[in-house]
This record gives C-alpha cells, structure tokens and sequence, in this order.
C-alpha cells in the first residue's frame, strides 16, 4: 500500500503524468479555466499590477513570475494588456515561467515566439529553489487544487493497493492537520507548508496572486474528482475505474484556503487579501476594460468580451466558486 498523495503525485507528475505534456484546455479538452474563458482574466491581473506599480507598492524594474502557466496564456494575456494600458513598463519588468518539466518550457516559449517575437525575453526556472530575486509580483491560477492530498476519513488516512482505496491508520502530520481544521472527511493538502517557505525565500519583496476554487470552511465531505472531457467523476464514484482514469485524466479537489493561509503565515508572508474572484475582478477593473473595447472597438465587440466576463463574474458561474487571495513580502 501506498499513500494517496504518492499515487496522485505519481498521477499528476511523473515523466508519464498527466500535467508531463502539453492538455487541451478548454472546448477541446478536460476542463476550462479562467484564463481558456477570457483574456481579460489576464487583463485584470494586468491592470491590478499596473495600478501596485502606480501607488508605489511594487517598482517598475520588478519581475513578473507565473507557477504553474499551462501554454503560457495567462503570463503572455498580461504581457498584452501591459502594452496596452501602460507600454513603457515592458522596457522595465522581466518576465520568467516557473516550470519543472521541459516539454512544456518548449512549449512556452514556442508560444512566447509566435506570440512577441524578440520583443519579450521569457526565462525559465526549473522550480523556486533556483530562484533569487529582488523584487517580484508572482501570480498561480489553479495550482493548489493539484497538490498531492491525503484523503482522511474517521480517523484514518487514505492508501492504494492494487487500484483500491483503503482507509488505515493515520499519520502524525495529516492528524494534526485534520484536528486542527476539525475535519473527519476530506482531504489534507500535502506541500502548502514548503511551497510558502521557498516562496518566500526566493524573493527579498514579493506580491504573491493566486485563484482557486475552495472556501475558507472545510465541508467535511470529500470533494476529490476526476474530470474527463468536461465530464466529472467523484474519486469514489461507481462508474469510475481508477486504473483506466490514472495519468490520462485530470484529478483535483476544493481548496482549504484557511490551511492555505495559514501555512503562508507560517512561512513569514502577511496576506494582503482574501476575496470571490466575482470581487477580485471587479476590484481589479475587468468592467473599466470592457468599457475601454466599447469606446475603441465598438458595442459588438464590446458584447462578444462581455459575455465571455461574464462566466468569470456571475455568482452561478466562476463569481463565486472561485476565490482571489493575495501575499505580500
């Protein structure tokens, strides 16, 4: 037997994984994200920068990092609107791509190329042990519901053997975690303590950004699944055959942003905020954007944009499930 977070990190991974080599995201494959919905996601993200920089909470020779960036959309959506709001800022900020596995650094910066050209100077760090900056704004979408988690249930911790998953005894760690959050059914996030440390010490002033789905309170009920051509299977679904789903399908689970926070506290970062992303937008200017395509492109295209804001914003999509919290160094 193994434990659960060994077999979803082997899952998710290993040379073979399922994050190894470049998914389809959105229409043409297993799930959507904020970033495969709309540009102006990044446009906001873009804009909030812009605006740090302008109140003087971040410089303008700060470097821009993305962890965890996919094709390169998100970090390549923010470079787009920089030249649009405020263009001098790309003589000055630098932007790099934190990503362990080289197929997709190849991607990235084919991506980056056909994109920018030589305009933008992308580099690539293999993980955050690599990384010594000064000064940085860091912004992760979607990272934390992929760490390995433990699945706890009773008092016990969750194991594979031969596909099945099996409940004994519980570790120390995990326990203590699970007690401190009073969860008895769920999951226990492994690896939020030490990403926060090595965050924290690659950067002498950080602003760190990250969206995710998950609330502050813990359910106590297992929300793990298996998503599958944007269709969702719960872990412990009948239907579901673990050994056929293992490394061809995307595995994730609600964030505990209260375990979250807390091991970022831990680590020496002061959170800065904590809000709905349907907030986080608005707060961030995504609407004064919108206004910008009516005014330079006219309502059509204003209309076309608007409703693709629409799924990040509206409380019955994207609005409310998913959540904005922010660090500062």
């Amino acid at each position: 037997m193994v434990r659960f977070s060994e077999f979803m990190q082997k899952w998710l991974y290993d040379s073979d994984g399922y994050y190894a080599n470049f998914k389809a995201i959105g229409k043409e494959g297993d799930f959507y994200t904020a970033v495969s919905v709309s540009k102006f996601f990044g446009g906001a993200i873009a804009k909030h920068l812009i605006m740090l920089i302008n109140e003087g909470k971040l410089s303008k020779n700060a470097e821009i990092f993305e962890i965890g960036a996919h094709q390169g959309y998100l970090l390549a959506d923010i470079i787009e609107f920089i030249y649009t709001l405020k263009p001098n800022l790309l003589k000055t900020l630098s932007f790099n791509i934190i990503e362990p596995f080289e197929s997709l650094q190849k991607v990235q910066k084919e991506y980056f190329k056909n994109s920018f050209g030589d305009l933008i100077k992308l580099k690539h760090y293999g993980s955050l042990k690599g990384v010594k900056s000064k000064e940085a704004f860091v912004v992760a979408n979607e990272i934390f519901d992929a760490f390995p988690c433990e699945l706890v249930f009773k008092g016990d911790m969750g194991y594979i053997e031969n596909y099945n998953i099996k409940f004994s005894k519980i570790s120390d760690n995990v326990k203590k975690i699970s007690e401190k959050y009073y969860m008895e059914k769920g999951e226990v996030a492994v690896g939020y303590e030490e990403f926060a440390f090595d965050l924290y010490n690659a950067f002498e002033r950080c602003y760190f950004l990250s969206f995710d789905y998950g609330d502050l309170e813990v359910r106590n009920d297992f929300s793990i699944r298996v998503y599958q051509k944007h269709n969702i299977y719960p872990l412990f679904d009948e239907e579901l055959e673990l050994k056929n789903a293992y490394k061809k399908s995307d595995i994730t689970y609600d964030v505990n942003f209260s375990h979250l926070i807390d091991a970022f506290k831990e680590a020496g970062f002061e959170k800065e905020a904590y809000k709905t992303q349907l907030v986080a937008l608005i707060d961030f200017g995504i609407t004064e954007l919108l206004e910008v395509v009516k005014e330079k492109k006219g309502f059509n295209a204003y209309l076309r944009e608007a409703n693709k804001v629409k799924t990040l914003i509206h409380p019955a999509m994207m609005g409310e499930r998913f959540k904005m919290v922010s660090f500062v160094k």
